[in-house]
């Protein structure tokens, strides 16, 4: 019988990059979100326990581990906090990914994903290496999101729109932006 975790790396890739548009990669999707929670969790729990260092052993390993810890959480577990618990692990791919020179051997759209760690991070130093990383990409709608999630790193020291999830306290300043629509 075949594991469930075969060949997932190829298949997320593939899934991402092929049978996903844009729009749903980006976008609120319930059906989307149901196809990944039932494709790609039993990876996600598989995989969650095992080193950085598994993952780093070549470009492609790391991209589909980076889609693995930061992407498929943030649509499984939507507006709940484990959305966000594989983040560390996913920035560490990235940072390691970014050590080994790996962002320049990949395409626009997969460079943008082995960057989003980055720009998903509340630590305003890693927002500074996000926006000037996505600016290198030399698109402007592509920065316009980079620089939209650093200021409100700069500004509030987090993202506001997590709070409630991960049972923070929203300052009036922090709800008026949320309502402004500073909610990704």
């Amino acid at each position: 019988m075949k594991s469930a975790t075969a060949g997932w790396k190829r298949n997320l890739l593939h899934f991402w990059f092929h049978a996903l548009s844009p729009a749903q990669r980006f976008g609120r999707d319930p059906a989307v979100d149901k196809l990944i929670v039932r494709r790609f969790v039993p990876v996600l729990n598989a995989m969650a326990r095992r080193p950085v260092a598994d993952f780093v052993t070549r470009p492609a390993d790391a991209l589909s581990a980076i889609l693995l810890f930061d992407q498929v959480p943030r649509n499984a577990f939507r507006d709940s906090a484990r959305a966000f618990a594989f983040d560390a692990k996913a920035r560490a791919i990235t940072h390691a990914a970014l050590r080994r020179g790996w962002l320049h051997g990949l395409r626009t759209e997969e460079r943008q994903f082995l960057l989003m760690p980055l720009m998903h991070s509340e630590s305003i130093a890693e927002q500074r290496e996000s926006l000037r990383r996505f600016t290198a990409l030399g698109s402007p709608y592509i920065r316009n999101f980079a620089l939209a999630h650093y200021r409100m790193v700069a500004r509030f020291g987090r993202f506001p729109h997590r709070n409630a999830v991960l049972g923070r306290r929203s300052t009036p300043a922090e709800a008026r932006a949320v309502a402004a629509g500073n909610h990704w």
